[in-house]
């Protein structure tokens, strides 16, 4: 089946669904058995979509799992209360005191902290790389790496990876790849089709699609699979059956939503480019987009996020753009049907390496699902109070 009638019909299996079009929302904590025979088999088929515990899952969560893997690819997938817990889970399932981390200097904020608080406290140490570094990242291997986490685009400046590359060196030598792989989504990049282990997005974004509701998931491949299985079970991971219902309901519609954001997201970064308060717009699509040509051959196309920096400015300026918006709410997350802004005004306090002495200071859009005249009107009417603040 191709993608579209995939997306529709994913998760839809009959032992789920019953009589319904959807899978029922099955609120459970203790599950019954009838014979210690059952209970027993119930033990031994844990991780096959068996019911045992709430916390191990119910038809709701079995459904969407079976879908996120249908739709994404990996062996498995597991359900997390949030992006930033699915991060947690896969690094503390695969890392462990004395080993080596390398991860991509764009990262997801709450990623570098767990890193630089919480796994560093636990002896496991973090280089963080260019993300264009691409093959290159052979030169950064230790006798001790076992991890080597991407994220492309990168969070701000949207830098792609070169991710075929990294995987290539990582199995030559025995380390796992892991992507943050939310901007991709289930429509813009194919984690295992460009060597990938281990896939995590953050659900409560364009998966849910509607701001209102929190979830990750991780897919993964049979060779990780029990171990992150077990890991995730001994921690404690479970997700809420409405935020799971929630998710595959806007799975149902994620092709539309992200057609639709990216044809609007490209109309007002077109618009913007040719502003002459504008310096840089990076958006995966424009050319001079750091990675442009990667991106080209690996993804399937863009959707609402991209960024944009000005020439000139300071923070007062960045206060009087975003304070008169009316359209463009800020609020930390992206992926739903609004459009957002938000400002990173100083790169340098976000990152370790020196690579970012030449952004000026960087507003980062999403678009969202309204009209793309009136969010341009929105966005000139907002630069006029900045070019007056300057």
């Amino acid at each position: 089946m191709k993608k579209d009638t995939k997306i529709v019909h994913a998760g839809r299996n009959k032992k789920y669904t019953g009589q319904a079009v959807n899978v029922p929302v099955y609120h459970a904590s203790t599950i019954l058995h009838d014979s210690v025979a059952q209970l027993n088999d119930s033990i031994k088929n844990i991780s096959n979509n068996s019911m045992f515990y709430g916390r191990r899952g119910t038809p709701t969560h079995f459904a969407f799992r079976d879908a996120m893997v249908e739709l994404e690819g990996g062996h498995g997938c597991l359900v997390y209360p949030c992006g930033l817990a699915a991060v947690n889970a896969a690094l503390m399932t695969f890392l462990s005191s004395g080993d080596h981390l390398l991860m991509v200097d764009t990262t997801y904020g709450p990623t570098r902290n767990l890193c630089n608080r919480v796994l560093k406290r636990m002896g496991i140490e973090t280089t963080y790389y260019d993300p264009l570094i691409g093959a290159g990242i052979k030169d950064l291997i230790q006798e001790n790496t076992k991890v080597i986490f991407t994220e492309s685009p990168g969070s701000v400046t949207m830098e792609i990876q070169d991710i075929p590359a990294i995987s290539k060196v990582a199995h030559e030598n025995d380390i796992m790849v892991m992507i943050d792989n939310t901007y991709g989504n289930l429509i813009n990049f194919d984690p295992y089709a460009h060597g990938v282990d281990l896939s995590i997005q953050a659900a409560t974004k364009y998966i849910v699609g509607h701001s209102d509701a929190m979830l990750g998931t991780i897919t993964t491949t049979e060779k990780h699979w029990k171990r992150l299985y077990d890991h995730s079970y001994f921690m404690g991971y479970t997700a809420a059956p409405d935020d799971i219902n929630l998710a595959m309901r806007g799975i149902r519609t994620i092709k539309q939503r992200i057609k639709q954001h990216e044809e609007s997201g490209l109309k007002v970064a077109k618009w913007l480019k040719e502003q002459d308060c504008v310096d840089l717009v990076l958006h995966p699509a424009f050319e001079d987009c750091p990675g442009h040509e990667i991106w080209k051959r690996d993804f399937n196309g863009s959707n609402g996020l991209f960024s944009f920096t000005f020439n000139t400015g300071h923070d007062a300026a960045i206060t009087a753009l975003l304070d008169n918006l009316k359209l463009f709410r800020m609020g930390f997350s992206w992926g739903g049907f609004e459009s957002l802004a938000m400002s990173f005004y100083n790169l340098k306090k976000e990152r370790d390496l020196p690579l970012w002495n030449n952004y000026g200071p960087l507003v980062r859009l999403h678009v969202g699902l309204e009209d793309a005249d009136d969010l341009i009107d929105d966005l000139a009417q907002g630069i006029e109070h900045y070019k007056k603040a300057l």
